[in-house]
């Protein structure tokens, strides 16, 4: 039992027994957005859906992210920690099992909607527990979660079109997912909770609405990261049309996955040496860039390699962008309202790259716009990256008149 442990074992035990639970609650975050994009034509076939409703797949998942986030004061103080993810992980369960008994698009949609909740709640939680439960090794916890949430999203797009193909039913390879969230939960119903707690006015998430670097993180946090959102949607779709079958297109998005997994765990371990963020930031958004011109210019010539450029990147914007808004403030809860603030508005901005990619797709009749706009969001964040100093954290106070004499640091 996990609250038997906390009481009984020393430090390193529970150290290690708060990891497995972070990696089990992450694995859950993606196979409800990732299980459906090789399954995509099979999907839109069956039920009849165009282009751009099938883009409400991903992106009403992501906009729940964006607006629960936006409201994490509320699901802090009245749900708490403990409820919060356990009402998350059961509306990812739902909407998956759901799944394998509907065939119908609205309904399809209705539970994009629910899991997207889910996620949500849980993704706004877990930065506070990982600032407080973590205390010296945030940027390293960081790092496990983003790459066990970026691995459970691998191993659905790499899995799902092969059980959908072994069954002959697209619907067995989108509820499976159900089984794992199954799981977290039991597993969480015995983990030690913290209680809800209400959130003084300094720590809220209406202290940031008018912060110029809260604002700029959530921007950043955005534009780095829409790419993922993009790929998710529409990259199976774009090899198949380019004449590669549903499970090769989703091995291919497993492909990025690994390199998305390595880059996750890899960088944050590199931060976690260092207060300065801008070098490994701008690594990761040039790995990307070349990535997505690679994937605009020559599909199908090296589609490996691009794939893995745009994996290592994305992996790694992702944990560091997050890091890096965990750095501007030392108490756990008011760290975890801004990273809220960020993701929130961060999340919104990411759910327009799958929205604008049906679009796109309709009104061109390929998505080589959209690997071209990736390509101009990303060039215009490598030139944003300039901007974070560790000198400037001392911003996001906003009743500061100068730097404190230690920035806070993951």
């Amino acid at each position: 039992m996990l609250s038997h442990l906390s009481r009984n074992a020393g430090p390193g035990l529970r150290t290690c027994a708060w990891v497995g639970v972070l990696v089990i609650l992450a694995l859950n975050l993606r196979p409800s957005l990732t299980s459906v994009s090789p399954l995509l034509n099979d999907i839109r076939s069956s039920v009849g859906m165009g282009f751009q409703m099938a883009g409400l797949l991903t992106t009403l998942p992501v906009v729940c992210m964006g607006l629960v986030a936006l409201l994490s004061a509320q699901v802090e103080s009245r749900l708490g920690e403990g409820r919060g993810i356990a009402l998350g992980l059961l509306c990812i369960l739902l909407a998956c099992a759901v799944r394998g008994l509907i065939d119908h698009s609205l309904l399809l949609v209705c539970s994009a909607l629910l899991g997207g909740l889910g996620i949500a709640l849980i993704q706004v939680l877990v930065p506070g527990l990982i600032k407080r439960r973590f205390v010296g090794h945030v940027a390293l916890a960081m790092g496990i979660y983003s790459a066990a949430l970026m691995g459970g999203g691998g191993l659905a797009a790499w899995f799902s079109p092969r059980l959908a193909s072994a069954f002959g039913d697209w619907h067995v390879g989108l509820a499976v997912w159900a089984l794992p969230a199954v799981l977290a939960l039991l597993l969480w119903l015995q983990t030690p909770w913290r209680a809800a707690q209400a959130l003084s006015a300094d720590q809220r998430l209406s202290r940031f609405i008018r912060n110029k670097r809260a604002w700029t993180l959530a921007l950043y946090f955005g534009f780095s990261n829409c790419g993922y959102m993009a790929v998710v949607a529409w990259l199976p779709a774009y090899y198949q049309h380019l004449g590669w079958s549903s499970q090769n297109s989703g091995a291919l998005l497993a492909w990025m996955t690994l390199f998305q997994v390595l880059a996750a765990l890899g960088m944050p371990a590199l931060a976690q040496r260092m207060r300065e963020r801008r070098g490994l930031l701008s690594v990761s958004l040039l790995s990307q860039l070349l990535g997505f011109s690679g994937l605009l210019l020559a599909p199908q010539q090296a589609a490996l390699v691009w794939m893995a450029l745009i994996g290592f990147g994305l992996g790694a914007c992702f944990a560091l962008s997050l890091i890096l808004s965990l750095d501007h403030l030392q108490a756990p809860q008011a760290a975890g309202q801004l990273a809220a603030f960020v993701q929130g508005f961060g999340f919104l901005i990411n759910a327009l790259a799958p929205a604008v990619g049906g679009l796109l797709r309709e009104l061109t009749g390929s998505f080589a716009a959209t690997w071209l706009l990736m390509v101009v969001c990303i060039t215009l964040m490598l030139a944003l990256t300039q901007r974070f100093s560790p000198a400037s954290y001392w911003r996001i106070n906003t009743n500061a008149q100068q730097p404190p004499s230690t920035a806070a640091c993951g």
